[in-house]
């Protein structure tokens, strides 16, 4: 829908009239109920006035109100002026109103990801970044990372705009405010390519103006993005940022590539760290079905080996410790040792696992012939970590193709760093490992 107003003046239309009521309302030192004992307003009336949601109040209710206020004539015609300017806007436009648009709930704490979410915060606040992709294999935590990084901004005052791409697993409680998700669905389909640009962008340049806005794409494919739509869409909006979860990279102009890896969890030959991340998190899902299991030294020397075993994958970490309503601790860690396979389906909920294991097996088609096939031979190869010089060994390519092949991998999630060995090395996630036979059965081995 277009309109004959600027964007300034949109803004201004739906959210002056409510400033300046409670503007005066404070000014005078009421509350909303003296206000209305003033005025014989309903405090239901002037809530939804000051939140911006009665966008055509009567001639009689503002005048009721002024007079509660004790405005003056100037006072009043300002106020009288903002009435006018709403009605000319219309009731059709979506807009945002003075309560910011939250995202939605998590349903689980965050553990062990509070430098990832300080990081993503602070640059989307700064607006060092308008653009951040995270991306990472399946059940690391992205969506959890992007709850976080979305709350620590609507606290700073962004309004949040929350987009869960159908088929993605959504694990929190979604808004239920109708005016957000109209709004919210509106940039989606602008950044899908839907509709006309001359329609839908003049709607959104006059509901966000230069506000600062937190846009989140959570579990969308990124091929299906519309990159002119984008750059044209972020000139418009200055203040809009985007925050998007992915299983691969938008590879545009002007992203930031966020690599979220699994939780650290070093080899426990080494010496226990039961202060690891994977440790941690391990610990919490553990008081969850096991609360009578102590953490003693051979109970936290097991948790290290399965986790190390598991790659600090927290949704295997998850599977993994649902297996401890049917076994103890040491035969979890015996299973983990031979045949992770098996535990990858969570006990307590079939299809988080099915779902694990059918978006590893996605990924790993997903990438190119040579990357499947370099798979393949890393996990044929009888050593656990992997450098770079192997890699070459193992393609025969140039150091530069290899070195491009192993960032890609690790984009793609299926590998991760490893310090295990002092040296810049690599490791196949188990949950590949575990899945590689059956989904690289058709590829043909490296020569």
């Amino acid at each position: 829908m277009t309109t004959s107003l600027s964007p300034e003046d949109t803004v201004t239309a739906t959210a002056a009239l409510g400033t300046l009521i409670r503007g005066h309302r404070l000014r005078i030192g009421l509350t909303q109920q003296e206000l209305a004992d003033l005025s014989t307003i309903s405090v239901r009336a002037i809530r939804d006035l000051e939140k911006g949601k009665a966008q055509r109040p009567r001639a009689d209710t503002i005048r009721l109100i002024a007079d509660g206020l004790r405005l003056g004539p100037r006072a009043r015609t300002a106020l009288e002026d903002a009435v006018r300017r709403g009605h000319r806007f219309g009731v059709g436009t979506r807009h945002l109103t003075a309560e910011r648009p939250a995202p939605p709930v998590p349903l689980h704490p965050l553990i062990e990801r509070d430098a990832e979410a300080t990081v993503l915060a602070d640059e989307l606040r700064s607006g060092a970044e308008r653009l951040i992709t995270v991306v990472g294999l399946s059940g690391v935590g992205k969506t959890r990372l992007a709850l976080e990084a979305a709350a620590r901004l609507h606290d700073a005052g962004f309004p949040v705009l929350w987009h869960t791409a159908p088929g993605a697993v959504a694990d929190c409680l979604p808004a239920c405010d109708e005016q957000p998700a109209a709004l919210t669905a509106d940039c989606v389909a602008f950044l899908h390519g839907h509709g006309r640009t001359d329609d839908l962008l003049p709607e959104l340049t006059g509901a966000l103006g230069d506000r600062a806005v937190l846009l989140v794409l959570d579990g969308v494919d990124t091929a299906r993005l519309d990159f002119p739509r984008l750059s044209r869409l972020l000139r418009e909006l200055p203040g809009l940022r985007l925050l998007v979860t992915a299983d691969e990279p938008w590879n545009v102009p002007g992203e930031r590539l966020f690599l979220l890896s699994p939780l650290e969890a070093p080899d426990p030959s080494g010496g226990v760290r039961p202060d690891a991340p994977a440790a941690r998190f391990f610990l919490s899902r553990l008081r969850h079905v096991r609360p009578d299991i102590v953490p003693d030294d051979r109970v936290l020397a097991d948790i290290a080996w399965v986790c190390h075993r598991l790659d600090g994958h927290p949704l295997a970490l998850s599977a993994a410790a649902s297996w401890l309503t049917v076994c103890d601790l040491a035969t979890l860690r015996g299973i983990v040792e031979t045949d992770p396979a098996p535990l990858l389906d969570h006990l307590a909920d079939g299809p988080s696992g099915s779902r694990l294991r059918e978006r590893v097996a996605r990924t790993l088609a997903a990438l190119p012939d040579g990357h499947r096939e370099l798979i393949g031979a890393l996990c044929a190869a009888s050593e656990d970590a992997f450098v770079l010089e192997d890699v070459v060994r193992l393609t025969g390519m140039p150091l530069p193709h290899c070195g491009r092949a192993v960032r890609d991998l690790l984009v793609s999630g299926v590998i991760r760093s490893s310090t295990d060995t002092g040296r810049s090395a690599f490791r196949v996630l188990c949950v590949v490992r575990a899945l590689a036979a059956d989904a690289l059965a058709a590829t043909t081995p490296v020569r």
